[in-house]
Formats: structure tokens, sequence, C-alpha cells
């Protein structure tokens, strides 16, 4: 099943971001990604989040995902948010 992560910034945080940003790339390359990118301001000039689709066995899976991603474990997000995601379109097959 599909699972989407809202994943919030603290605010402030880009050198954060940008320290951790390796080992964050290195543990999604492990995962059933299917796209996952920066969330930006309303000004699209600063990173303010991730959104981030994974294919997972169940919701608490894709919640252990969310713990154990690089950018949480050092306190990059404010809030992160899991929720089932149902890919229209594209047409899943």
């Amino acid at each position: 099943m599909l699972f989407v992560l809202i994943c919030e910034d603290h605010p402030d945080s880009f050198e954060l971001r940008q320290q951790v940003r390796p080992e964050h790339l290195t543990f999604l390359a492990d995962y059933d990604v299917r796209f996952a990118g920066p969330m930006l301001s309303d000004d699209e000039e600063s990173m303010v989040g991730s959104v981030i689709v994974i294919e997972a066995e169940n919701l608490p899976a894709a919640q252990n995902f969310a713990a154990q991603d690089p950018y949480n474990l050092a306190g990059l997000f404010a809030n992160v948010t899991v929720k089932p995601f149902k890919q229209v379109i594209p047409n899943a097959q």
C-alpha cells in the first residue's frame, strides 16, 4: 500500500537540512520510495519540509520509516503526518 508523509521543518533549519541530507538520501535508497522532494515556502525560495510517497506493508511500517528517517532523528521535523495514499493519476496498475 502507498503512504504519503508530509513532514514540516522547524523554522530556520536550512543548515541542519543540508548537513543531514546525504544520510537522508542514503536512507531513502533502501526503501520503495515512489517520489520525494522538499516543500517550498510561498515565495518558492526556502525549503520548509518534505513530501515522501512510499510503498509499505502497513501503516505501522510507514510510521516506523518516518521515525527512522535521519531528518527526523536529527530533529529537523516539527511535525510528521503519515497517511494511506491512493494513487489515481497517473493510473496505478
